[in-house]
């Protein structure tokens, strides 16, 4: 039997507050790139925050509603945040995949991982569940943001999504639903960069309006990418798919502490990751759903079974850094 906590809203007010700005649109000469491109002034746009959202916790649902997201500043400690990331980057420091000192982030491009640990799988469990990380991201804080976003109790998935973005890449836009629908439908994504994130390093991206597109949400709904064997990630260009449905791409610079929230249909990605002399970005994505609804069980246990029965082996972050990426 799995065990998992259940949390409820109680009080943020423990919370560290720190200034909350409203998102300026991306300008100052440091532009925003996706697959290489750039993506023009007139398609790119700022996410929408939630000024002093810890005075409209019980607002929360409709921005959600209304957006599909939710962008909360300064929702988690910074020591924190950087306790998860320190954490992470020593354990790819100890394979060989980042330099010395290891706060920097610096990709070395070789890697020993596969040859000091040959279950690569278990190796990336390791990381993904070492305790700094899973305070952060099974915490209290988003214990209550889930549970104020989605209006009822909540459990965390058991599994992790670590992200490990080196120069040039990025994530391809797609829907969370066809990863995670065999459970209850109220779900959200919690994101959390895990150091400061500017527009250069690839920040997350929502495509504008995109939970509200039902033609498009219609070929996605029920689709299961390991039922069906079928790419969850987007096929269209995210540029040419903003121009042809007259929108915008959304996008800002995070930094830790930072949350962003979002439904199982925002269509989102993010942009790719410029910083220069290799740079590693780092993020997070946990969810959270309805404690009292039907669970997915790819998600849950110990470990989680996850794609295909292959646990943390099926997510590319547990190739070695910078090899090639599986598209799912």
């Amino acid at each position: 039997m799995l065990h998992v906590n259940v949390f409820v809203l109680t009080s943020l007010s423990s919370v560290p507050t720190m200034p909350i700005a409203f998102a300026d649109a991306p300008s100052q000469g440091d532009a925003a790139f996706i697959a290489g491109a750039e993506v023009p002034a007139a398609v790119m746009g700022p996410l929408r925050e939630v000024p002093d959202w810890r005075a409209q916790l019980d607002q929360l649902p409709q921005h959600l509603a209304r957006d599909g997201y939710v962008l909360l500043r300064g929702a988690l400690p910074r020591a924190d945040v950087l306790a998860a990331r320190h954490a992470v980057l020593q354990q790819l420091a100890s394979v060989g995949e980042i330099a010395e000192p290891a706060q920097a982030a610096l990709a070395t491009g070789r890697s020993q991982r596969a040859a000091l640990h040959p279950d690569l799988g278990a190796f990336w469990r390791q990381v993904c569940e070492s305790p700094a990380l899973r305070r952060l991201t099974h915490g209290p804080a988003l214990a209550e943001l889930s549970a104020a976003v989605l209006g009822c109790a909540t459990v965390p998935f058991d599994f992790l999504w670590l992200r490990t973005m080196t120069q040039g890449r990025a994530s391809p836009l797609h829907f969370d639903h066809v990863y995670m629908n065999r459970g209850s439908q109220r779900v959200v994504t919690a994101w959390v960069p895990l150091g400061d994130v500017p527009l250069r390093a690839g920040p997350l991206v929502v495509v504008e309006g995109s939970n509200r597109f039902e033609d498009v949400i219609a070929r996605y709904r029920g689709v299961d990418v390991d039922r069906d064997s079928l790419p969850g990630s987007f096929p269209e260009d995210a540029i040419a798919f903003a121009q042809s449905r007259q929108t915008r791409l959304l996008t800002t610079a995070f930094q830790a502490g930072d949350v962003m929230l979002f439904d199982m249909f925002t269509l989102h990605g993010s942009c790719d990751n410029r910083l220069a002399g290799g740079q590693v970005r780092l993020s997070c994505d946990v969810r959270w759903q309805a404690a009292a609804d039907a669970r997915d069980e790819r998600w849950f246990g110990h470990p989680p079974p996850g794609h295909g029965g292959l646990s943390y082996g099926g997510l590319n972050g547990a190739r070695p850094l910078g090899e090639a990426y599986l598209a799912r």
